[in-house]
């Protein structure tokens, strides 16, 4: 019987041996954040000129988009599922594909819908057994291995070996490419004294044995350091992004899983995307649970837990409490991503809080002043959150919870933590509507 170290040294090969099992036509999914398998997309640009009409569908990338450039043309063409700064522009100029979709329902989408032929992954190496770990990306990553024909894997020493749903055995995959680089790696910005305010007002609502979520940004991280300074103990964590601010609120001793209704003491995640400090706190590390993201963004997961606190960002708000998470009128900055999926599922959860967190005011680049809390949505706006489902509201000028209020209720609400400086020219709009 062949063991395992031989069928991976069969299987063993090069990058640019291992994309000609791509073909014209293909639709290739890949890793993505701090998993996207970047030695091989590398070797894919390298050669692009041998490929033709092949679509690359990524969730979103830390780094650059090269199949947006103008040489791509024809050869590939990316279709993204979360915009990123290095797509963006592409997105807007139609260079680029954009599928919106919210983040529970993406492994559904790409295996029946957009159904690729080949998947490009970044593993950690074998194990004893012949395992190796998707490590920070298991989302909807781990699955495409399950369904493609063609399995590509990045093997990669500095991807964390998680526990959970990560692991596949080297036989079902088709070939490897090891190549060792340090995960690209996003670091907490410097959190503002706005930022700062808004976390007190969120933390001041949460209590022991609450399980949390936490969105990306400052807002989320003030959050974190407030919680880890605090005096609150066994907290739970279910939630699509691991960031670094739960490492710090675990190591300081309040996160203990206990009162989870489900995945009892487990830290429960979809992806991981923060700092070399987080991938050593998940490798090999079995109080981390990683899950796919059709498991930890449904609803029925998230509603399942008592006093599950979300807390995520927001572009801005009308005053009929509907959110925008994700463009800018019509230019897409994001994407709906899994926010609706928390803010659902906190919403329903009993004794849940959904925390939607926005500085009152941003300045544009013409220096001029703007309400983030307006009469209506920029026109072409996207509506992430519905203004059934916003639940608690904080700027830097307060907090509001408007669940059960009625419309003018809900107008007057968000008007109190707007601005001062804009709250007559709110009021007067709000008495034309």
């Amino acid at each position: 019987m062949t063991n395992w170290k031989e069928i991976y040294q069969s299987k063993l090969t090069t990058a640019e041996e291992a994309i000609k099992l791509i073909n014209d036509g293909d639709k290739v999914v890949t890793g993505f954040g701090c998993g996207e398998p970047f030695a091989i997309e590398r070797a894919l640009v390298d050669n692009y000129q041998n490929y033709h009409d092949v679509q690359i569908v990524n969730m979103l990338t830390l780094g650059d988009s090269p199949w947006c450039r103008p040489e791509m043309k024809g050869h590939f063409t990316l279709n993204c599922l979360f915009a990123s700064q290095s797509n963006r522009k592409a997105i807007s100029l139609g260079v680029s594909e954009f599928t919106t979709s919210h983040f529970y329902e993406i492994p559904d989408l790409i295996k029946n819908y957009i159904r690729p032929r080949v998947t490009i992954v970044m593993v950690s190496p074998p194990d004893e057994h012949g395992y190796v770990s998707f490590g920070t990306t298991v989302d909807y990553t781990r699955g495409t291995a399950d369904y493609c024909d063609i399995k590509i894997a990045q093997v990669n020493k500095y991807m964390p070996r998680t526990f959970g749903n990560s692991f596949m055995h080297i036989r079902d995959f088709t070939c490897f490419v090891e190549h060792d680089e340090p995960l690209p790696e996003v670091k907490a910005v410097e959190i503002s004294d706005t930022e700062m305010e808004i976390g007190k007002y969120c933390a001041s609502l949460i209590n022991d044995g609450d399980c949390l979520q936490l969105g990306i940004g400052g807002m989320p991280n003030a959050v974190g350091s407030l919680i880890a300074e605090s005096d609150l103990k066994d907290l739970g964590v279910h939630t699509e992004m691991y960031v670094d601010a739960f490492v710090d609120i675990a190591k300081a001793g309040k996160i203990t899983g206990a009162k989870k209704n489900i995945d009892r003491y487990r830290q429960t995640y979809a992806f991981g995307a923060g700092t070399k400090k987080m991938y050593d706190y998940l490798d090999d590390n079995p109080e981390l649970m990683s899950a796919p993201v059709d498991y930890t963004n449904d609803i029925r997961s998230i509603s399942a837990l008592d006093n599950f606190i979300s807390i995520n960002n927001a572009v801005d708000i009308d005053l009929y409490g509907q959110v925008n998470a994700e463009s800018a009128g019509i230019k897409q900055i994001s994407g709906a991503g899994g926010q609706l999926d928390f803010v659902l599922g906190a919403y329903l959860s009993n004794g849940g809080k959904s925390f939607i967190c926005c500085s009152s005011t941003f300045t544009d680049k013409q220096g001029v002043m703007h309400s983030r809390i307006r009469p209506t949505l920029a026109e072409g706006s996207i509506v992430t959150d519905t203004r059934a489902n916003t639940h608690y509201v904080v700027t830097e000028y307060g907090m509001v919870n408007l669940k059960g209020l009625s419309s003018w209720q809900k107008a007057e609400a968000l008007i109190s933590v707007a601005h001062p400086d804009f709250r007559d020219e709110l009021i007067a709009e709000a008495e034309k509507m």
